[in-house]
């Protein structure tokens, strides 16, 4: 039976939450090498919500100081190739300052492993990451065009440092497979405990929406598929159609049946929560859902003009350069695109939306 915490907490009160995860998970920390992983998607201000919430962090580190581990690193990999150089990010973000002194960047160093051949023999994750005794991550309550959601599983894909993250978002090629990349790369190294940021969460087109839901809530488990199958719930999903979760479920990840979980707190679903563009659900063998799934591979990023200030750090990104600059405005080469959605991800005004 696996357990999740669904506890209620503000962003000042947080560190509450934060103890009664520890009591119900865990963790021997005492001088072990411990590695804080929060989800930095990219520069951005703490108050978009597009990262997992400063607040959050600090009370983490803290609680894990107390412990006496015989090293604290806190970092992850932003963007697709580092989006603005790792310490922006964290700096921006307020995340720098919540490190207390522990930030590190961890996309310096790799270790090298076997991957699925399928797509890419081997990659190298942050060696800091595969060092580590103690591996915590720190998700934010998100949405996500590409997998509905991003939760526990996705935030692991950040432990990919630069380009790998674009080349194997391109490998890939369809909603489908990337499911199946997210979790293989899960599989790399599985954290100890998740920790996610649910005070206020994102729906609608995310990770990097602006339509924000307050929620309240921290909520922490030791097994990823667990939380994110309670997270989906919470979001009005069934978890069964997440192809994402499917795949894990059967790797013997864990389960997200709700019998297979106890709530330790109050379960509940949010109301007129605001899913990605066709709801995203990514379910081999069903004909219904590959049906949606061929017709989100037709949908394509465009640039608000009332949003756009020609920055040019969708074309810069965009991992199989299917975007150029005509005038003042990114416009997509329908034929090369594949709907991987990075440009949404980095633009920094949030002026790309899929039509």
């Amino acid at each position: 039976m696996h357990r999740v915490m669904i506890h209620p907490a503000s962003y000042e009160n947080c560190q509450k939450a934060v103890d009664r995860a520890f009591e119900l998970f865990p963790q021997e920390i005492a001088q072990k090498k411990v590695v804080i992983k929060p989800n930095v998607l990219r520069a951005s201000e703490a108050e978009e919500h597009i990262v997992t919430h400063p607040s959050l962090l600090r009370a983490v580190v803290e609680k894990v100081e107390k412990m006496s581990p015989a090293s604290i690193v806190v970092g992850d990999n932003p963007g697709l190739f580092n989006y603005g150089d790792n310490e922006n990010s964290f700096e921006k973000t307020g995340l720098m300052d919540a490190a207390r002194g522990y930030y590190r960047n961890i996309g310096n160093s790799t270790q090298k492993l076997d991957f699925n051949p399928d797509y890419m023999p081997e990659v190298g994750i942050s060696k800091a990451i595969f060092d580590a005794d103690i591996f915590i991550s720190l998700p934010k309550f998100k949405t996500h065009g590409l997998t509905v959601m991003t939760g526990a599983i996705k935030n692991s894909y950040g432990i990919l440092p630069g380009a790998q993250k674009a080349r194997l978002h391109k490998i890939a090629g369809t909603p489908e497979r990337f499911h199946d990349v997210v979790v293989d790369v899960f599989c790399l190294r599985v954290p100890d405990l998740f920790i996610m940021d649910a005070v206020i969460g994102m729906e609608g087109n995310g990770p990097a929406s602006p339509d924000l839901k307050e929620i309240g809530q921290i909520i922490a488990a030791d097994n990823a598929v667990a939380m994110d199958g309670t997270v989906a719930r919470m979001m009005g999903l069934d978890p069964a159609k997440l192809r994402f979760l499917q795949k894990a479920k059967a790797l013997n990840l864990g389960d997200f049946d709700d019998k297979a979980i106890e709530i330790h707190g109050k379960m509940f679903v949010l109301s007129d929560f605001k899913l990605p563009p066709l709801g995203g659900e990514a379910m081999a063998g069903n004909e219904v859902i590959q049906g949606l799934m061929q017709d989100k591979i037709e949908v394509k990023p465009q640039a608000d003009p009332e949003l756009c200030t020609a920055c040019g750090e969708c074309v810069e990104h965009c991992p199989v350069s299917a975007l150029k600059m005509q005038g003042d405005r990114p416009v997509v080469d329908i034929e090369t695109c594949v709907t991987c959605f990075c440009c949404q991800e980095i633009c920094p005004e949030k002026a790309m939306s899929l039509k």
